[in-house]
């Protein structure tokens, strides 16, 4: 019964590591982690009585403990954290100078969205409810704030 107690109790401590460090936010790993150390620690009072109880309790406080002090001490959290700040900004359409009615060329298939070249700026374009293949000539029918539609050109054949 015994291990039964620690394997839910070091569970618990690796699920909520798991939460804290790993993928945050979700909560259930950190839901799931504290409720097997409760389970733990229940069991522990329930059948290996009321002294070894209040070990396992102590046991995993001190353990609690002991990982909070660590991660602080050696900052863990300083190296989990982006320090870095982004100071680019998003292209607008009035920086390139794309208007309706300029021609460019696919450089991604468009599904219907993808990557063209117009007026020498790769730019994303949606083609509506098309698909156009790459390399394909296109034309920009419509522009709604930073959004290109575009539409195939189609090549006319002159015998």
């Amino acid at each position: 019964m015994i291990w039964i107690v620690i394997v839910l109790i070091l569970s618990g401590l690796l699920l909520l590591l798991l939460e804290v460090l790993v993928i945050p936010g979700t909560g259930l790993s950190g839901i799931v982690g504290f409720l097997f150390i409760i389970g733990g620690i229940w069991l522990a009072y329930a059948n290996l009585g009321s002294v070894t109880g209040h070990y396992v309790l102590g046991g995993t406080l001190l353990v609690n403990i002991i990982t909070i002090w660590l991660a602080f001490r050696y900052k863990t959290w300083k190296r989990l954290m982006l320090n870095e700040q982004i100071d680019s900004k998003v292209n607008t359409l009035d920086d390139l100078h794309i208007k309706v009615g300029d021609e460019g060329i696919t450089i991604s298939r468009c599904a219907p969205v993808g990557k063209a070249e117009i007026n020498g700026h790769f730019v994303e374009v949606d083609a509506r409810t098309e698909f156009v293949d790459e390399g394909t000539p296109v034309k920009v029918t419509k522009i709604e704030k930073n959004k290109i539609f575009i539409k195939p050109l189609k090549l006319e054949h002159h015998e």
